[in-house]
């Protein structure tokens, strides 16, 4: 019997299976290869602080997705 292992790709489903998140499921955004994490949507939410700048001149503090290590999730299937 041999398993099919889905590598984690932007769009797939994933459950988290260790870490502060565990049992969370959701949306794999970007897969960064480099560092070897994915980001996933709504989960591991961080809030940075952003420089008034041209584009935006009010700055401010920005809820942003940070990336979970590849061995702690589990790619589930295709959405």
């Amino acid at each position: 019997m041999s398993k099919t292992k889905l590598k984690p790709k932007a769009g797939l489903e994933a459950k988290i299976i260790s870490g502060k998140f565990k049992g969370q499921i959701g949306k794999i955004i970007n897969v960064i290869n480099k560092t070897n994490k994915v980001v996933i949507e709504n989960i591991n939410v961080a809030k940075k602080h952003v420089k008034p700048t041209q584009e935006n001149p009010t700055g401010g503090i920005v809820n942003k997705e940070k990336g979970i290590h590849i061995s702690n999730i589990k790619v589930i299937s295709n959405v």
